[in-house]
């Protein structure tokens, strides 16, 4: 192992489509570089900090107090609101950082993060605010994917939106998709939000945190995606799903309950109608044999509850003693919000890649 090579291939993804990420959470900037864009798209910074600042926190009580501007600054790629076919070159200052926020737990590895897998694997690289793990990283993620929409909405008007469909164990029953952006927790349900809230706050005032799952819907997407064998479009979707950090599970369509079900319940049967295919179920969630049907792509993500949490914790120390923290600063109480614009750019990122591969 040379523990010189620190994120020397993991930084990038895409075969056309190409979004390559730099930056940490206490670091100067974060940044991201893509190439593969068509040039003369119509696209301005204000595309771009749209959806940047849909991933800014947008209730202290449930998240990170944190504030940062995050200006979206246009470095090469863009002229007067269009693609020139150069690599295009994004970035976000670092201006509220607080390193000394964990000055006093900087030897010890914080449960439920990464600090122990990055010591085993890299050595002590003595890094703030969890450095590239860090949830901060995902801004470069959401400017890349305001491209990627931007793509996909001139090439196929594909719309990709999330929801929060569970918090704990409240989840949602009726669906009202002008609700998702008017409440802190983006949840698609008036009558489940009070519920959700209440238990986000309670968690916060206890020390604590909580998990949950979002749904990402995929309205209109290229017809024919992916291919048949390792590069599945619900396989390419998965790795850049999972690649997000609290990511924990996956499924689309029906997914873990197609175990319940029989064939003749989960087949998607189909008839003709108006001369074209129509399918009378999406159990397949849009996708078969890895490849897009044209049908709505709906997938579902287990989220994980912030391991950053006031309560007192067992640990160990770097030289190996035992020990135990209380994680304080700027945390999420529960991530579910604020991933849900990270996982659709990295949706629009996957698409964005397959469907340039396929032209």
């Amino acid at each position: 192992m040379n523990k010189n090579l620190i994120h020397s291939e993991g930084d990038t993804y895409g075969k056309v489509f190409v979004v390559t990420t730099w930056g940490a959470s206490h670091g100067p900037e974060m940044g991201v570089r893509i190439e593969g864009c068509p040039k003369d798209l119509k696209l301005s910074q204000k595309d771009i900090q749209k959806e940047v600042d849909r991933r800014k926190p947008k209730d202290p009580k449930i998240s990170t107090t944190r504030v940062e501007k995050d200006e979206v600054l246009i470095e090469s790629g863009i002229k007067n609101d269009k693609t020139d076919g150069n690599p295009i070159t994004l970035t976000v200052k670092n201006e509220n950082t607080r390193p000394q926020d964990y000055k006093n737990i900087l030897n010890s590895f914080r449960p439920g993060h990464a600090d122990i897998a990055y010591f085993i694997k890299y050595g002590d690289l003595k890094e703030t605010g969890g450095g590239r793990s860090s949830g901060r990283e995902t801004v470069s993620r959401v400017m890349a994917g305001a491209v990627a929409k931007k793509i996909l909405k001139e090439n196929n008007k594909t719309e990709i939106f999330g929801h929060t469909i569970q918090i704990g164990n409240i989840k949602t029953k009726d669906f009202n998709k002008d609700f998702i952006e008017e409440n802190p927790l983006r949840t698609s349900d008036k009558s489940a939000f009070p519920k959700m809230i209440k238990l986000v706050e309670t968690a916060r005032k206890n020390g604590d945190s909580v998990g949950a799952i979002i749904e990402i819907i995929i309205k209109n997407p290229p017809k024919g995606l992916g291919e048949p064998v390792f590069d599945k479009l619900d396989a390419e979707l998965a790795k850049a799903l999972m690649s997000i950090g609290a990511i924990k599970g996956i499924e689309f369509g029906t997914g873990f309950k197609s175990a319940e079900m029989k064939g003749s319940q989960n087949n998607d049967q189909m008839e003709i109608e108006n001369r074209k295919i129509h399918f009378l179920s999406n159990n397949a969630g849009g996708i078969l044999g890895g490849i897009s049907t044209g049908e709505d792509i709906i997938i579902r993500l287990a989220v994980k509850p912030v391991p950053s949490i006031a309560k007192l914790q067992k640990t160990i120390t770097k030289d190996l003693k035992n020990t135990q923290i209380s994680v304080l600063g700027r945390h999420d109480c529960c991530l579910a919000p604020r991933i849900i614009p990270v996982a659709e750019a990295m949706c629009a990122i996957v698409l964005t890649d397959m469907l340039l591969r396929q032209q």
